[in-house]
C-alpha cells in the first residue's frame, strides 16, 4: 500500500525495556505517515475505475467468484483501518498528556506500540470468516502486525481490480474495432457475392461475428478468465491479457478480406483476362490446325516413320470459357475468380501441348529440309573446288536428290544416299589432293 517498512513482522510481541521519549515521538511520527500512505491507499482504490465497473457488472465464472472475496477483504480493510486508526489515536491522546511522560507513561506508550493491543470485533472478525479466516470472534493484534495483514489484502484486492480493469480496457475496444472492420468486410463480401451458404467465405465471415459476439460477452461479464498472469511475479496486476481468441479471429477475417479483394480485382480486369483466354485457346486451336495439317503432309510425303496422332481442338475449355463469361455477364465474381486462374493455367498448357505436337509431327519434314540443305551445300562445295562434273558426284548426287524430292520419301534411305554422296566427294577430293586421306582412313588411324 506504499507503507514504508510495513512488511516485515515481529511474530509476536515480547517484553523488553520501555521505549524513552524520543523513540516514543519517533515511532508515532512513523506510525503517522503510514497511517496516512494507507489510507490514500484505501481511497484510491475505493474510486478505482475498475472497481467501480465491477461492483456494477453482471459477473460470471471465476471473476465472480475472485470479487466476492476481494468485496469481503475490501470491507475488511476498512475495518481493520479503523481500528488501526483509533489505536494511533489513543497513542497520541496518551502522549500528549504531558510533555515529559514519566516511567509508567512510557512503559503504556510501548506496549501499545509495540504489544498485540489492537483488536478487531466483529463484524470485521466475522468478515475474516467469510473468506476462510478462523472461526474466532476478535482478534488482537499488533500495529505493525495489522499493518502487514492490511498488506496482504490490499494486495490481493487490487490485483483482482487492476486485472479486471487491464482486461476490460484492452479487448472490448479492440474486439469492437475488428467487429467494425468485419461489418466493411461482409458489406463488400455481400457486393460480390460471397454470401452465406453461397461461399466458404460467407459461411466463414457468419462464423467470425458469432465468435466476436460470443468473446465479447464473456470478456465482459468474466474479464479474469481472459488473463495471463506473469511468471515469477507477485505484484498486483502482473501479466497480461490472453488475446488468443481475438488473434485467431483477426487473422482469419484478414485472409477473407485478401480473398475478398482477389474477387474485386477479378471484377475489375475480368474482361481483359476473358479476352486473353480467348486468344491463347485461339492459338491453340490453330496450332493444332495446324499439327493436323502437317501430319496429312507428312503422311504423304515421308514414307516407313513414326508421326503422333493430333489432338482434337481443346472444346472442354471453350465449354469453361463460356461458363465463366455467363459468371461474369451475372456478376457471379465469387465463382468467376477461382475458374478464371484455373482457365489461365490450363490454356497455357493447352497452348504448350499444341506446339509440341505440331513440333513433333513436323520432326521428319524438318529432318528431310536439313538432309536436302546438307546436300546442296556440298554441291555448291564441289562446284567450287572445280569437281562439279564429276561423274560419280553427278550419279550419286542424283540419286540422293531424287530421294529427298520425291514423295513419298524414305528419310532413312535418303540419309544413306546423301552419305555415300559425301563419301564420294571426300574421296574426289582426296585424289585431286594426294596429301588428304578419306574420312574414314583418318578415322582409321585414330
Amino acid at each position: 500500500m506504499g507503507v514504508a517498512g510495513a512488511a516485515s513482522g515481529s511474530g509476536g510481541w515480547t517484553s523488553g525495556p520501555a521505549m524513552d521519549r524520543d523513540e516514543v515521538d519517533r515511532a508515532l511520527t512513523r506510525l503517522g505517515a503510514e497511517h496516512e500512505a494507507i489510507e490514500s491507499s484505501l481511497l484510491a482504490l475505493q474510486d478505482h475505475a475498475g472497481r467501480r465497473l465491477l461492483e456494477g457488472a453482471e459477473l460470471t465464472g471465476v471473476t465472480k467468484d475472485r470479487w466476492a472475496a476481494a468485496e469481503q477483504a475490501i470491507a475488511l480493510l476498512w475495518g481493520y483501518f479503523d481500528a488501526y486508526s483509533a489505536a494511533l489515536t489513543g497513542i497520541r491522546e496518551l502522549r500528549s498528556r504531558r510533555r515529559w511522560p514519566g516511567r509508567e507513561d512510557l512503559a503504556e506508550l510501548t506496549e501499545r506500540l509495540r504489544g498485540p493491543g489492537v483488536t478487531v470485533a466483529a463484524p470485521a472478525a466475522g468478515a475474516a470468516l467469510a473468506i476462510g479466516g478462523p472461526a474466532r470472534l476478535s482478534e488482537r493484534f499488533s500495529l505493525e502486525q495489522l499493518v502487514e495483514r492490511m498488506n496482504e489484502l490490499y494486495a490481493s484486492s487490487l490485483d483482482v481490480v487492476v486485472t479486471a480493469d487491464a482486461v476490460w480496457s484492452a479487448l472490448p475496444a479492440r474486439i469492437d474495432l475488428l467487429s467494425a472492420e468485419l461489418q466493411r468486410t461482409r458489406s463488400l463480401a455481400h457486393s460480390v457475392g460471397v454470401r452465406p451458404g453461397e461461399h466458404p467465405s460467407g459461411d466463414e465471415l457468419e462464423e467470425i461475428t458469432h465468435e466476436l459476439s460470443a468473446l465479447r460477452a464473456q470478456v465482459i461479464s468474466d474479464p479474469l478468465a481472459f488473463w495471463r498472469p506473469a511468471r515469477g511475479s507477485s505484484a498486483p496486476g502482473g501479466g497480461r491479457p490472453d488475446t488468443d481468441r481475438y488473434d485467431r479471429a483477426a487473422r482469419a477475417l484478414e485472409d477473407i478480406r485478401r480473398e475478398i479483394e482477389a474477387v474485386l480485382r477479378v471484377r475489375q480486369d475480368s474482361e481483359e483476362r476473358l479476352m486473353r483466354l480467348r486468344d491463347v485457346l485461339s492459338r491453340a486451336d490453330r496450332t493444332l490446325a495446324e499439327a493436323r495439317s502437317a501430319r496429312g503432309e507428312v503422311l504423304a510425303k515421308i514414307a516407313a516413320t513414326e508421326v503422333p496422332a493430333v489432338s482434337g481442338p481443346p472444346t472442354a475449355l471453350q465449354e469453361r470459357l463460356g461458363t465463366a463469361a455467363e459468371y461474369r455477364r451475372h456478376s457471379r465474381w465469387h465463382r468467376l475468380s477461382p475458374l478464371l486462374e484455373t482457365l489461365e493455367r490450363e490454356a497455357e498448357d493447352e497452348l504448350m501441348r499444341a506446339r509440341e505436337s505440331l513440333t513433333a509431327v513436323t520432326a521428319p519434314l524438318a529432318v528431310r529440309a536439313e538432309l536436302r540443305g546438307r546436300l546442296d551445300a556440298y554441291k555448291a562445295k564441289m562446284a567450287r573446288l572445280g569437281l562439279a562434273e564429276d561423274p560419280l558426284l553427278i550419279e550419286r548426287y542424283d540419286v540422293a536428290r531424287r530421294m529427298l524430292w520425291s514423295a513419298p520419301c524414305d528419310l532413312r534411305v535418303a540419309e544413306q544416299a546423301v552419305l555415300r554422296y559425301q563419301g564420294a566427294a571426300a574421296e574426289a577430293l582426296a585424289q585431286r589432293e594426294p596429301g588428304l586421306s578419306r574420312p574414314e582412313d583418318r578415322r582409321g588411324d585414330a
